[in-house]
């Protein structure tokens, strides 16, 4: 009977002590709460709203109503305009577009010919979950007006023609390797000193919080490169996956977001208590970063208020930017726009880590 009062006194003091950690009772009710909420709202396998080029050579009321069809499956947007087969690729390439619709301009004599194809789909190969939806498109297409069946549509699949899942994979597990263990070695970091007391040392010293944060950081740059030389070379050997843009790319691109990562686990720090937190934490951004960015679901499938919360994550951008560069050979001009946000995002988190650190002992 004692047994069980001194179990059951344990029990409360555990009970109470977490009532007063007020970010550990948030975490117990949010990340079920996002988990729910994400995988209810934002996560959706019925692939919609692919953004869609259109080279309409032909220009004839039967080409804008075979494009007027699929724009009503919902499964396309039609977002841009080209002049030619070379204009959807250049926009496929820098991930504008991840559907092109190409329609020639002998297309109402190709309709009268079943045997031929009367357009072509261009298809980014590199997410396989795409590549379904589009040859969904092409068997749905309804009657063509001078024959008894469909038009017949050759599917052009581009980057990953083998539909081979680890050529989409393994450039995506590189984003979630970095913001797993770069973002954790950093929040971690300031906790730690400051739990064992390392700060008081600081305190006495003339560093400066830009000088102290840039140490803390510059370390871990070199472990996050030495993490993507592995998974690279990994890939190359062991699943075959193509690096068809510039080595040199892949590795400011990935620099860049090691240090947005970096950057964010500094923010983390600052706010976390104990390094218990700053776990909890790092997981609480960790789960929306590999659900929303693209890595597992397609991004355009997500509803629009999940889109607005995936563009405010590092990872969103890089994801973009590593399958760009690797996978569809993309130059790092063509990506600048991704460049610059992300180059935003460490602008802003270091001044927020640099403004928040107080070196002195709480």
């Amino acid at each position: 009977m004692k047994s069980l009062q001194r179990i059951f006194a344990i029990v409360v003091k555990e009970l109470r002590q977490l009532s007063r950690d007020r970010l550990t009772f948030g975490m117990i009710v949010g990340i079920p709460a996002i988990q729910l909420l994400m995988f209810g709202f934002a996560i959706n396998m019925d692939v919609r709203h692919l953004s869609a080029g259109v080279a309409d050579l032909s220009g004839s009321a039967a080409s804008r109503q075979m494009v007027m069809d699929m724009a009503q499956t919902q499964v396309i947007d039609i977002d841009h305009q080209a002049g030619s087969v070379e204009e959807l690729e250049s926009l496929m390439r820098q991930g504008k577009i991840v559907v092109g619709i190409y329609i020639p301009t002998d297309f109402e004599r190709r309709l009268q010919q079943p045997e031929r194809s009367a357009l072509q789909l261009l298809v980014d190969g590199s997410d396989t979950v795409v590549q379904g939806a589009v040859v969904g498109i092409a068997n749905s297409s309804r009657v063509s007006p001078y024959t008894d069946r469909p038009p017949t549509m050759e599917v052009r699949t581009y980057y990953n023609p083998e539909r081979r899942s680890p050529v989409n994979t393994v450039p995506g597990l590189i984003g979630v390797i970095l913001t797993m263990t770069m973002t954790l070695f950093t929040a971690v970091a300031i906790v730690r000193e400051r739990e064992r007391g390392n700060l008081e040392l600081l305190i006495t010293t003339p560093v400066r919080s830009g000088e102290l944060m840039l140490a803390k950081i510059l370390p871990y740059v070199f472990i996050g490169l030495i993490q993507v030389s592995l998974v690279l070379a990994l890939g190359v050997l062991l699943f075959d996956v193509p690096i068809r843009g510039a080595l040199t790319d892949v590795y400011k691109v990935c620099l860049m977001f090691i240090i947005a990562n970096l950057a964010l686990g500094l923010v983390i720090s600052t706010v976390a208590q104990t390094q218990f937190q700053a776990m909890q934490m790092t997981f609480f951004f960790l789960l929306p970063s590999i659900l929303l960015s693209g890595f597992m679901f397609p991004f355009d499938g997500m509803p629009k208020p999940a889109q607005w919360i995936a563009e405010v994550l590092p990872m969103t951008h890089f994801m973009r930017l590593i399958r760009g560069v690797v996978l569809r050979g993309a130059s790092l001009p063509e990506l600048s726009t991704e460049l610059g946000i992300l180059f935003g995002f460490i602008l802003a988190a270091m001044a927020i880590a640099i403004l928040r650190f107080n070196k002195r002992l709480d």
